[in-house]
């Protein structure tokens, strides 16, 4: 079998001309692009401080928008039965965040007060419009206003992270802690914005349950306790037997396990800031840090032993 010479071809001089041509049209385009781009760097730049500005000192509405990204996933839904015990504690959760913060109202203030006081212990507040709360990082001198895309709820998780966890709550409003960068993330605006991701991220709006696989999981720990301690109370004779013993760990559980939502928040803000310190981030890039944040505590939701809130392994972090 023959094989046919190859040859080589080279390109007629014609050919080369236009190689040429593209050549040089290439470097013309890209001294032109090089040149364009300072000023159009200048224009992005410029975009990005308006956007910046508008949402710090403008519209509220920010919350929920600016710092946190969208995380709308095609999930299919998997369909699962709920414990009565489940359906009672889910309903009051879907309760407490479809109330409105309302400004008007003396215990909606007096929280408000009692926030300023446990974070400011030795500094008197001047009145609930005042400049001084710009210092715990609310937008303006009105924190009411930040609340509109969050709700109570919101103030409701500062307070109970405030009493609860004191110490990791001033560590984080203070920034007490790593090399962080000179424009920080404003503290009380950042957490309205943990609330509202963790709203999102759980599905709580929800009806007649969360429809994705993190509410799920978080539906299964508002029973977890209460399921071990049940199974206990049936291996220990004494416990069974004692009627009065199992109430009072029942209620022990009902306690706990009602603040789930809540230690959740504390876990994530709590996270959010080492995500935050790790990232080396600067404002600008806190919603990047906040889908970090969720999905890291979309991963230890689904762990096979986690049984209650307590469980997941950043909830250290709320104790160093």
């Amino acid at each position: 079998m023959r094989f046919r010479n190859s040859r080589q071809c080279f390109p007629s001089c014609s050919s080369l001309h236009r190689v040429d041509q593209d050549r040089a049209y290439r470097r013309r385009k890209k001294s032109e692009e090089e040149l364009q781009w300072p000023s159009s760097s200048a224009h992005v730049i410029s975009q990005l401080a308006k956007c910046f500005t508008t949402a710090m000192v403008g519209s509220r509405a920010w919350i929920g928008g600016l710092f946190t990204r969208s995380n709308r996933r095609h999930e299919r839904f998997i369909d699962y039965p709920l414990s009565i015990l489940q359906e009672q504690r889910f309903q009051r959760l879907q309760d407490r965040i479809l109330v409105p913060f309302d400004e008007t109202r003396l215990d909606h203030q007096e929280a408000l007060r009692s926030l300023w006081r446990i974070s400011f212990p030795s500094v008197a507040l001047t009145g609930l419009v005042s400049e001084q709360w710009k210092d715990m990082g609310w937008q303006g001198p009105n924190p009411s206003t930040d609340f509109r895309g969050c709700g109570f709820v919101s103030l409701e998780n500062l307070l109970f992270f405030a009493r609860t966890y004191p110490v990791s709550f001033r560590r984080l409003l203070l920034k007490q802690r790593g090399d962080r960068a000179k424009w920080e993330y404003p503290f009380a605006v950042a957490g309205i914005n943990i609330s509202f991701m963790l709203i999102q991220m759980l599905d709580l709006h929800a009806d007649p349950k969360p429809k994705c696989v993190p509410g799920m999981n978080f539906l299964k720990l508002l029973e977890g306790v209460y399921k071990h301690i049940y199974i206990y109370t049936h291996m220990c004779v004494f416990v069974s037997e004692n009627s009065a013993l199992f109430e009072f760990l029942s209620d022990m559980n009902v306690a706990e396990d009602e603040k789930a939502f809540d230690v959740l928040y504390c876990i994530a803000f709590a996270m959010m800031d080492a995500q935050w310190l790790a990232m080396h981030a600067s404002y600008m890039e806190f919603n990047d840090v906040l889908q970090a944040t969720r999905n890291q505590l979309e991963r230890e939701l689904s762990l096979d032993d986690i049984h209650r809130i307590q469980d997941l392994p950043a909830y250290n972090l709320l104790f160093q």
